[in-house]
């Protein structure tokens, strides 16, 4: 996959140009694009992947569910149903997508729909009786046929985007000047002790203008790993598999191995679909620790309910207060 990457160079240009062409379209309003009278967040990245979308809608939604009421619109990606979908009852990681399914699970009191037509999706939204008043978009930067009217970017510290090129040969979706478009931009998956000097070297390398501001954020892993019906202590953990299909799962096994914890890991692609054959050769292992994105794809096999559990995460934000205040002041 590198070599080919690399042979495929000349083909980075041209890109370029195509991407740089369709935002110059829509900055200009040559390409229309909607906006709506009700509060959209749009929480996304440049880059191809792995930036913490899922751990921070996750973190708007716990921000914001008590004072309004929140919908999630993703497109769910891999999903087997078409056009708009709102979660109900009979949802599954396969009608509705892993990360809307997991977002459906978790938070009760909120309404979790997909449609890969964004203005639909919303305009679906808008007609429901108990219409939501706020809406946030998953994964949804590069979507400009939809004007969020609050845009969050993600920039992984293990990838900034300043650091790469666009597709084929890089990672990103857009040139780099596509971040302009960001009200917020989130260095994720941070150290947990980032020096302040690291900090003030990224702001400036980022080159923030007048109506943004950069926030940094880390993963915060429970202590605990849990099941359908137990939960078991990290720090005590048996010797196990960690099972991830995920985009980047460096940070996770990094913590695994911070506490010396005795594992080996099977890495699949991301959003990966498990075969009837992956369920019966994971069947064969003692203890699986996953991430909750793997999780909810995995933890309806009977073959795997006895041995299967998540690590639940959440994000932590510095200066949080001034990142709340940004959000709820949005929102109004």
């Amino acid at each position: 996959m590198k070599f080919l990457r690399i042979i495929l160079f000349p083909v980075v240009p041209i890109y370029f140009l195509v991407t740089w062409l369709r935002n110059w379209l829509y900055d200009k309003n040559i390409k229309k694009h909607k906006s709506y009278d009700l509060p959209v967040i749009c929480v996304g990245n440049l880059s191809t992947g792995g930036t913490g979308k899922t751990p921070m809608i996750e973190y708007l939604i716990r921000l914001l569910k008590d004072e309004k009421s929140v919908a999630t619109l993703s497109r769910g990606y891999k999903r087997i149903t078409e056009g708009f979908v709102l979660a109900d009852d009979d949802a599954t990681a396969d009608t509705i997508g892993d990360e809307p399914y997991q977002f459906f699970r978790k938070f009760k009191d909120i309404k979790v729909a997909v449609d890969s037509n964004r203005q639909n999706g919303i305009e679906e939204l808008l007609k429901l009786v108990d219409e939501p008043e706020v809406i946030l978009l998953d994964d949804a930067y590069q979507h400009r046929k939809v004007k969020a009217g609050f845009n969050i970017m993600l920039t992984s510290y293990h990838n900034l985007y300043y650091k790469d090129i666009v597709l084929p040969t890089g990672n990103l979706r857009e040139p780099r000047s596509g971040s302009k478009r960001a009200n917020i931009i989130v260095v994720t998956k941070c150290p947990k002790r980032i020096s302040e000097e690291e900090k003030k070297t990224i702001e400036s390398s980022i080159k923030v203008i007048a109506h943004q501001a950069v926030y940094f954020s880390y993963i915060d892993y429970s202590d605990v790993v849990v099941s359908k019906t137990n939960e078991m202590s990290v720090a005590s953990l048996p010797k196990f598999t960690l099972v991830t299909g995920i985009a980047f799962a460096n940070p996770l096994v990094g913590f695994l191995k911070d506490k010396g914890l005795n594992f080996e890991h099977l890495e699949y692609p991301d959003h990966y679909s498990f075969r009837q054959n992956d369920i019966e050769k994971l069947s064969k292992l003692e203890l699986i620790i996953t991430t909750e994105k793997d999780y909810v794809r995995l933890c309806d096999y009977e073959l795997l309910q006895d041995k299967l559990y998540y690590l639940p995460i959440t994000v932590k934000i510095s200066d949080s207060d001034s990142f709340d205040n940004a959000i709820k002041t949005f929102v109004g």
